[in-house]
């Protein structure tokens, strides 16, 4: 029993995002950091390997800098890496990426699959349900723990009445929420240890994947309006001025 785990490098939550000719400007992105979602998979997707799970593979598809978040991940576990380059991502469509994770996966020989919920860049969230679609495994949403259960596998999730158990057999994907657990962090040893381990890298062509027509075209990238510079009351003579705005304009009295 194989696993997985797809991963995605996207922009640091503390980067400053810059549009240049109606395209984000990659180039100008200062840190890329594992999308949050994914840790969480990652971390469960860790645990089930060490109560023998099986072999797990960290999956990513990018340009050659997402390599560095593969490395992090084996230095926390992952038995191997799979790069699947291409070198920008913001060409192809979600219906692209999926078909090339799920080569990727089919490649791997895995039939457990984790990921993120969505990505923390995109926010699309179609990536789980896609690449299950693709290659005709049961998904599970929203999942916060994946525990074995004899020849099963137990997700729990969030539903609207609280949270649900969910019995599922391989092959299987699961998209994660972000969860309660801890994350591991490399410690020095994993440091050490993941320097020895080359990630296998493949063009989308080496998985029988075709890349060339998208369905989706972008128009351009804007920038979200500037807010309106703030304004500052001083004094007791002010009072009656700050009621009428928040009473009048932020209908908050």
């Amino acid at each position: 029993m194989g696993i997985a785990v797809l991963l995605k490098q996207v922009p640091d939550t503390t980067a400053k995002i810059s549009v240049s000719e109606g395209r984000v400007d990659e180039s100008t992105v200062s840190k890329w950091s594992m999308s949050p979602y994914d840790e969480y998979a990652l971390e469960s997707a860790l645990q089930l390997k060490e109560s023998g799970g099986g072999d797990l593979v960290a999956i990513t598809c990018g340009p050659a800098r997402v390599v560095k978040m593969l490395t992090d991940a084996a230095a926390v576990g992952a038995d191997s890496l799979l790069h699947i380059l291409v070198e920008d991502l913001s060409a192809l469509d979600s219906t692209q990426v999926q078909t090339i994770l799920a080569a990727a996966v089919a490649h791997s020989g895995s039939d457990i699959v984790f990921c993120g919920k969505q990505a923390a860049d995109t926010n699309a969230g179609s990536t789980g349900p896609g690449v299950a679609h693709l290659i005709d495994a049961s998904c599970v949403t929203m999942v916060s723990e994946v525990t074995p259960d004899g020849s099963s596998l137990m997700a729990m999730r969030s539903s609207p009445n609280g949270n649900e158990r969910v019995a599922v057999s391989a092959p299987c994907v699961f998209a994660f929420d972000k969860g309660i657990t801890e994350l591991r962090r490399p410690n020095v040893r994993g440091i050490m240890m993941a320097k020895k381990k080359v990630a296998e890298t493949l063009g989308p062509a080496d998985l029988g994947v075709d890349i060339s027509t998208s369905s989706v075209s972008i128009d351009g990238h804007t920038p979200p309006p500037q807010k309106p510079p703030g304004q500052k009351f001083e004094g007791a003579d002010s009072v009656a001025a700050v009621v009428g705005k928040l009473r009048d304009e932020a209908n908050v009295i």
